[in-house]
């Protein structure tokens, strides 16, 4: 099967029904979506296809042939981070930075769709991405910097 992958075409050997997830990270080195739940619940595994934020557990890879994937690392690199990449890193928004992954393909797919959220559209955006330790302040405020919430951000 053939998957786009960052742009980039991948041909797969992997059954139709093997969820995203296992492809990106153990046939394309893809550490970026993580393996939290395993049930679509926890957002840890979160990608964009075609430009909408989806939990790559649950989701077969022939579902996604023909379709525009997009991981944590196609955002940016590390001396180009993605805008919102780089309000994460502004607002140290990470204590362990597993649920990072999810928290910042979410912000981005929110800001594709609505590049100026409010500080409740963003927390609609994230409610379903679970952060166990406690970061969700900075969180939400380097979404708000990503979205040009600079100085609210701060306040």
């Amino acid at each position: 099967m053939r998957l786009t992958v960052n742009g980039r075409n991948h041909d797969v050997d992997a059954a139709p029904d093997t969820a995203l997830l296992y492809v990106l990270r153990n046939d394309l080195a893809l550490n970026g979506p993580k393996y939290g739940c395993g049930l679509g619940e926890c957002g840890a595994c979160t990608v964009l296809i075609d430009g909408v934020a989806a939990r790559s557990c649950v989701i077969p890879i022939e579902g996604c042939v023909g379709r525009d994937i997009l991981t944590l690392e196609g955002l940016g690199t590390r001396e180009r981070p993605d805008p919102v990449q780089q309000a994460f890193i502004e607002e140290q928004a990470a204590q362990c930075g597993y649920c990072l992954n999810g928290m910042i393909m979410s912000t981005k797919a929110l800001l594709a769709a609505n590049p100026h959220p409010t500080e409740t559209e963003i927390l609609q955006a994230l409610r379903y991405n679970l952060c166990r330790c406690g970061a969700h302040v900075e969180i939400v405020r380097a979404a708000m910097r990503a979205a040009g919430h600079a100085l609210e951000a701060r306040d």
